[in-house]
């Protein structure tokens, strides 16, 4: 199966990013290349395009796509949280931009063995990287009934997480939970029927929240985006596409402290903290897909875009 993957708010990145032609930019999230394709379109011959992904599939479709821009792509095989390392790893200490487009990719999603789908029957993976041990059925089998709950309710934001995780315990006491297509059923099982009919497939914030927690998902953006700014040449900008609102709260206030990052309490006359600002928000709030692109590409429809740039 092809790696493709429709870019969301394409447009709306190239101009975040503000593309120079001879310029830097890291992709801390390659997969298909959409993106990425796109950036390389807008680069001289002295530009360049790093791109990083954590995910095989990714690597091996965005290397095959890009290859058409020859020296000026490099594409490494690593999670974002380890893009400074990763770049200095190839002489490269300052960029000119940064994207990172999180959540799980359409490929990821339509091949069955890799376990993200409530769709297909499949074993219960869900790694982003196959080389981490913990699995989605290690979760689903050995978590405890009250950890399965604040991860489907915080992650899933799901309402019917205690129901969820109590079947979910139940379930497994009686032969462990190794598929997708059981998990899901067990999902449906703890949703009353009159909110299944409304509230679309009763398996998907499980699923979701079962993602996140296996590939650490929160806890790697949260950890990044400082380090992330940091690397930014003066007017260098980062762009994050998040699809989960924990995500985009992660992003918008490290923004928020990066770009007013004062711990001096407010009836200080004068900042005496010596903390000083990275630069500015350039989207105060985020942007999001138009009605065309979202009727185009239903799963656009929970992205948000946040900008930064930095002084």
């Amino acid at each position: 199966m092809e790696f493709v993957h429709k870019p969301v708010l394409l447009e709306e990145v190239l101009e975040g990013l503000a593309i120079k032609q001879d310029g830097i930019y890291a992709d801390g999230t390659m997969g298909g290349a959409g993106h990425g394709f796109k950036i390389c379109e807008k680069l001289g011959s002295r530009g360049r395009y790093i791109g990083i992904d954590q995910d095989a599939d990714a690597v091996k479709a965005g290397t095959e796509r890009l290859q058409v821009f020859g020296s000026k792509v490099t594409v490494i095989r690593e999670n974002y949280s380890d893009m400074v390392q990763a770049l200095k790893g190839i002489g490269i200490e300052k960029v000119d931009g940064i994207l990172l487009d999180l959540g799980v990719s359409s490929y990821q999603l339509d091949t069955a063995e890799r376990g993200f789908s409530y769709r297909m029957d499949a074993p219960l993976d869900m790694r982003m990287d196959n080389r981490q041990e913990l699995t989605a059925a290690d979760v689903v089998n050995t978590y405890p009934e009250s950890r399965l709950f604040h991860i489907i309710r915080d992650y899933g934001e799901d309402k019917f997480a205690k129901n969820i995780a109590k079947h979910i315990v139940a379930e497994r006491a009686r032969e462990p939970i190794l598929t997708t297509g059981r998990l899901a059923e067990i999902a449906g099982q703890s949703v009353p029927m009159k909110f299944k009919k409304r509230g679309g497939n009763p398996a998907k914030r499980t699923f979701q929240a079962i993602r996140i927690e296996v590939n650490h998902e929160l806890d790697v953006l949260s950890g990044s985006i400082s380090d992330m700014i940091d690397i930014l040449k003066p007017g260098g900008r980062i762009c994050i596409i998040t699809f989960h609102s924990l995500e985009d709260r992660i992003v918008k206030q490290a923004f928020r402290k990066a770009e007013n990052p004062c711990i001096c309490p407010p009836d200080f006359p004068v900042c005496v903290c010596g903390n000083i600002p990275k630069g500015k928000v350039v989207s105060k709030k985020p942007v999001i897909p138009g009605e065309q692109e979202m009727e185009q590409n239903p799963r656009s429809k929970s992205a948000k875009l946040r900008v930064f740039r930095h002084n």
